[in-house]
Parts: structure tokens; C-alpha cells; sequence
């Protein structure tokens, strides 16, 4: 499935670039101090980096896929780091804040909670994680490959107070994209 964004990375950005991300973005950002430092994982082709950015904050991008990190770090003129978020040593980081819109939508529920501690090393002792999960049950398969799982809130509440984080936003909304989908939004904190 990953294999899908390096194939088609210029066709997913024209679907998804255009799209306006205050209303996912805009509870992190009103959390945050002017010049923040925020690492966007799963940053696809720099939508939000470029928003953040614009806004006056210090991002630096991370993809998994070499072919959307090289269009991020084109659009938005910041460092992009391209590797697996299940392995990479994020502690080197200080980030104020993490990004995971949409990132792990893909990933196996069972490995969820492994990737969040793993990214969660990002962050300053009072850093935040924007978080943004799909809603539903079990997972589908679209004409393309890609695996989706769904979650719901209590379920992902569950996991995050297990893992140690506290939720300091929620809010539930229709996709940006296709109003079919609904995301659900977390900002979060480490306990």
C-alpha cells in the first residue's frame, strides 16, 4: 500500500494540496507559541507544513515515501526526513508539537499504539500530538490497494489513556475531502 504514494504522489497531491486544513489544524495551532517547532509525519506533499508555516511556526516534514517528501520539501522550502515511523529514532527531536493527520489511518490497529509511543519521543516534556483517525469498524480496501482502518472514539480512548496520553481537544468531523468519511480529532498530551 505504501508503494501507492510513490506511484502516484503527483495525482495525490492535486487531490489533497488544494484542500483548506484550518479546521483540523486550528486546535493545535491555538495551543501553540509563535515559533513553535512542529514535525508533520506522514506530511504527503506539504499541505499542513506549508499552512503551519505560513503562520509562522518552524516545521519539518517526515514521509515514508522518497517521491512525497522531495514534493513537500519543493512546495514548502523546509527539511523533509524521509523514513519509517515504526523504526526511525524520533528522541533526537525537541519538537512543541507532532502532526499525524491521516498518518497512521493505514497502519494495523494492533501496531497503533507502538507508533504513536515510538513518534511520541519527538516531542519536549509539554508537547503535543495532533491526532486524526478515521471513524467506523474493521477496515476496507479501496480500487487502489490501500488498507483503511477505522476507529472508534471510545476504542481510541482506550488505547491513549493506556499508552499515557491525556486528550486535551476532541471534535468529530466530515472529511475536507469527501464528505462520506469522518475523522475524528484528538490534540493530545503526554500525562
Amino acid at each position: 500500500m505504501f508503494d501507492y504514494y510513490a506511484a502516484h504522489c503527483h495525482e495525490y497531491h492535486l487531490q489533497t494540496f488544494h484542500l483548506d486544513p484550518t479546521s483540523f489544524l486550528t486546535p493545535i495551532r491555538t495551543r501553540l507559541s509563535a515559533g513553535a517547532r512542529i514535525l508533520d509525519v506522514g506530511c504527503g506533499s506539504g499541505r499542513d507544513l506549508l499552512w503551519l508555516k505560513n503562520r509562522g511556526f518552524h516545521v519539518t516534514g517526515f514521509d515514508r515515501s522518497f517521491e512525497m517528501a522531495t514534493l513537500a520539501r519543493t512546495r514548502v522550502e523546509c527539511a523533509v526526513i524521509v523514513g519509517d515511523f515504526m523504526v526511525f529514532d524520533f528522541s533526537r527531536f525537541a519538537m512543541d508539537a507532532v502532526l499525524l493527520v491521516g498518518a497512521l489511518v493505514h497502519l494495523p490497529q494492533a501496531q497503533l499504539g507502538k507508533a504513536l509511543s515510538n513518534i511520541a519521543a519527538a516531542l519536549k516534556e509539554d508537547g503535543l500530538i495532533l491526532l486524526t483517525m478515521k471513524e467506523g469498524s474493521g477496515s476496507s480496501t479501496d480500487r487502489d490497494g490501500r488498507v483503511f482502518q477505522y476507529w472508534s472514539d471510545e476504542g481510541l480512548r482506550k488505547l491513549l489513556q493506556r499508552r499515557g496520553f491525556h486528550i486535551v481537544h476532541f471534535h468529530r468531523q466530515n472529511s475536507v475531502k469527501n464528505d462520506k468519511d469522518v475523522w475524528l480529532t484528538y490534540v493530545l498530551e503526554m500525562k
